[in-house]
């Protein structure tokens, strides 16, 4: 498995570290929720507060996102959003200690037996987004048995978070997790080896490098490059996409459910996937801005900007 692979790489003293904040997280996952979620979320917030974690950055994006809305509507996004974030560290943390018997303490998927019968037997791409806690949504795999789940993802720098986040992500034998640059093979190498109900999980709402033919989407009211390796695969192996609708229930705990923007045959226009993708994703932030994050530097990229590579 993947998280093998990562921690083999590790020193002695690397391995250590791992083990050590793997138990610690062990151990805060079985603590009572009143604690996790009353107790230690609190005192986050108030150290995202203190520290004013990229304050410039969301109230930033959030003025441009929502110009109709007043200064103080936006700073109790921003503060709801914080505490979102705190929220999210606490999940994160809690799924150390996540077990196919308490998965339902932790996300709902709404129409799990009529979307696993309309899968069955193919291929599908899941465009998530990071919106709640997306860390959640590999959970899938515990649901769908039959199918193998490919968890798209960005490798970190640290050697000791990378195999971290790998272990924390391995819930289940068909959980696979890939570097994103390695996509494309891997799906190739699965389905050469004769596995069937290939999901492939990708988590579309990052700022991707610009390229000369980057595509702008009005979204949020700012011109907008996406990621759009989702469209190409399911264009160039004719597969389903689905989006991620989120809602949060209570603290840690979501629903999800899946909605197809792409059958895997129809004609589309260029960019017409992606398009389906930013709009129902718009339409989510707009109904619960505080649970996308807005601390990324989404918007680091300007029209202005591709000319120059022209």
């Amino acid at each position: 498995m993947k998280s093998r692979a990562s921690e083999s790489k590790l020193s002695r003293g690397q391995r250590l570290q791992l083990n050590l904040l793997w138990g610690c997280c062990c151990g805060f996952s079985h603590l009572p929720r009143w604690v996790r979620y009353h107790l230690v979320q609190p005192l986050i917030v108030l150290l995202l507060l203190g520290i004013r974690y990229r304050r410039r950055v969301i109230l930033s994006n959030l003025e441009r996102s929502f110009p109709e809305k007043s200064p103080k509507e936006l700073r109790r996004i921003l503060y709801n959003n914080y505490r979102i974030l705190a929220e999210v560290i606490v999940d994160t943390i809690s799924l150390a200690g996540v077990s196919a018997k308490r998965k339902d303490e932790f996300i709902v998927f709404r129409g799990i037996e009529e979307h696993i019968a309309q899968t069955k037997g193919r291929d599908w791409i899941a465009l998530a987004s990071h919106y709640g806690c997306w860390e959640y949504f590999m959970l899938y795999g515990w649901f769908d048995p039959e199918g193998t789940f490919l968890g798209v993802y960005h490798p970190l720098r640290s050697p000791v978070f990378e195999a971290f986040y790998n272990r924390l992500r391995g819930y289940a034998s068909n959980i696979l997790q890939v570097p994103m640059k390695e996509c494309v093979r891997h799906y190739l190498r699965y389905r050469g080896e004769g596995k069937t109900n290939l999901v492939l999980g990708l988590i579309a709402d990052q700022n991707p490098p610009l390229r000369p033919d980057s595509h702008w989407f009005r979204f949020l009211n700012q011109d907008t490059v996406f990621f759009d390796g989702g469209e190409k695969l399911a264009l160039r192996f004719h597969i389903p996409v689905y989006f991620i609708h989120v809602e949060r229930l209570e603290a840690g705990r979501y629903e999800v459910r899946f909605e197809q923007i792409y059958d895997g045959e129809s004609e589309v226009a260029p960019n017409e996937i992606t398009e389906r993708y930013v709009r129902l994703l718009e339409q989510m932030i707009v109904r619960k801005p505080e649970l996308w994050m807005w601390s990324h530097r989404r918007w680091k990229h300007r029209r202005e900007h591709q000319y120059i590579l022209r």
